[in-house]
């Protein structure tokens, strides 16, 4: 039977009291169980647990999904991987049927302990989230997860915004090319990069946990600027970062900041005359190509802001295995690199493997389908303008390795297939060369528009399984579970168990 909210937060106050004794005593708890061979795990977040009851979540977890790894989301600010379905989303018929847009906020929804954060500006009591009050969703799972011989990843996710009650965000802010601040958090801000470190420090401290997982979709400035993603509108005059710190640290690589500011701004003119249609005489991808001779410092700055990003992953890497080298961490890898070639050749699977245990492909096939469109249609209003969507996606497959998939007018009802699973799984183990996990995160149930694809218990089998012949890892069922419909997640469960997995 499933708690109230007051009833549930209530009745864990003796258990966030185990958890304020420190990690010995959730350690006590922990029983002498069995490495599970390969990874079947589950993105959640802690409104499942407080909405349908621990035990009664981790039972359907068990049964229904072959479940024995929580990544639960204990960091982040973003509906992406924690809260209710967003507001106007369908519910999956468990669960609490009522938006939470009144009481949403994010945060840490652990307790943050002060000690952890003396060389940040960013303090962590600032940031507990208040949605379930004092509840520490550690405390609540973890003892009880680990009864069950249950593995506890920790998801932490730095977002394109935060909220506006978070007093040090406008110190800390990217600035956009225009001398805005944004909403994001600049890498390259001393505070912000030893900030991640904190949190991460903090919970691989303070409780037996089993490693973290790190999210940050955020794209370069060159990308955002052409819209080479599927998630965006296009504004090359709001790309970032054009602060001081960024540029020191153009200074630091040999970059002429000034040149690549210029750069951007030349760049903004052509994406703002192709919008409008005002082709140039040499047509719009040659003209982009030119900007990019005449302005190398262009691509030079986008590498840049990946530097930055993955230098917080290596800070994030370092810090954890200092602690315990046991404990596993990894990284999220965004869709954007599964059909933006321009992209992958930013993301070498090879230097991430370096830098992590495993890595969690995005392979969602259903909301691809749209996505992937939303993408071609994006980059052909700019650099490829002057090609027809629908030719741009075929030629895009062959560069991308991806075959019989359904053409530009049927992609988001039809979604991708269970073959892209299979060839961007094979693609990434092929890539990391056996030096960390590849685990490929299944779409069950991503919302999606009215008239693009639904997920079914055939097709989410069928994409699970083709993770695992495709030489995975293990899977991590996504985005959240709150927005999963049980008879997918039993799907997917049964292709982990028929592809001989778990014993």
């Amino acid at each position: 039977m499933a708690y109230s909210r007051r009833g549930f937060i209530g009745d864990s106050a003796k258990v966030a009291a185990l958890g304020a004794m420190g990690p010995l005593a959730l350690e006590a708890a922990r029983p002498l169980a069995a490495t599970q061979p390969i990874v079947s795990g589950i993105q959640i977040g802690a409104d499942s647990f407080v909405d349908e009851g621990t035990e009664k979540v981790l039972d359907i977890l068990e049964e229904k999904g072959a479940v024995n790894t929580l990544y639960l989301s204990t960091f982040t600010y973003d509906r992406g991987i924690t809260g209710r379905p967003g507001p106007g989303k369908d519910y999956p018929g468990h669960g609490v049927e009522e938006s939470d847009k009144s009481y949403f906020h994010g945060g840490n929804y652990a307790t943050p302990h002060a000690q952890f954060y003396t060389k940040t500006a960013i303090k962590g009591g600032e940031l507990k989230a208040p949605d379930l009050g004092s509840l520490d969703i550690l405390a609540e799972v973890l003892p009880r997860a680990k009864k069950r011989g249950m593995k506890v990843i920790c998801s932490i996710q730095d977002g394109f915004s935060y909220p506006a009650d978070l007093g040090f965000v406008p110190a800390m802010a990217e600035i956009d090319l225009e001398g805005r601040k944004s909403g994001a958090l600049c890498f390259f801000q001393p505070d912000v990069r030893e900030f991640w470190k904190s949190v991460a420090v903090d919970l691989c401290s303070s409780y037996p946990i089993d490693g973290v997982m790190l999210f940050n979709e955020r794209n370069g400035p060159l990308l955002n600027a052409v819209g080479a993603s599927h998630a965006q509108g296009i504004d090359a005059a709001k790309v970032t970062c054009f602060c001081p710190y960024h540029e020191r640290a153009a200074r630091a690589h040999g970059i002429d900041f000034e040149r690549a500011k210029e750069g951007y701004r030349r760049l903004n003119a052509f994406v703002q005359r192709s919008l409008s249609g005002q082709r140039p005489s040499d047509g719009y991808y040659v003209e982009f190509e030119r900007l990019l001779l005449h302005y190398p410092e262009i691509m030079a700055y986008n590498q840049l802001f990946d530097t930055g990003k993955h230098q917080i992953l290596k800070d994030v890497y370092t810090a954890v295995k200092a602690i315990r080298p046991g404990l596993e961490v990894g990284f999220h890898i965004e869709h954007t690199n599964s059909f933006n070639p321009l992209y992958r050749a930013t993301r070498d699977y090879a230097e991430l493997a370096t830098m992590a245990d495993f890595l969690k492909v995005v392979v969602y096939n259903n909301c691809g389908g749209e996505r992937y469109v939303s993408f071609i249609n994006n980059v052909c209003q700019t650099v490829y303008r002057d090609v027809p969507p629908g030719e741009l996606m075929k030629m895009n497959n062959h560069l991308l390795n991806y075959a019989n998939e359904a053409p530009i007018e049927e992609l988001a009802a039809a979604g991708l297939s269970a073959d892209y699973v299979l060839r961007e799984t094979q693609r990434a183990k092929a890539g990391v060369m056996g030096k960390c996990k590849i685990l490929p995160g299944i779409d069950i149930n991503i919302p999606t528009g009215g008239k693009s694809r639904k997920a079914s218990p055939d097709d989410t089998y069928a994409a699970t399984f083709s993770a695992f012949k495709g030489g995975a890892d293990g899977v991590i069922l996504s985005r959240k579970y709150t927005e999963m419909r049980l008879e997918n997640l039993a799907a997917a469960g049964r292709a982990i168990r028929d592809a001989g997995k778990l014993g």
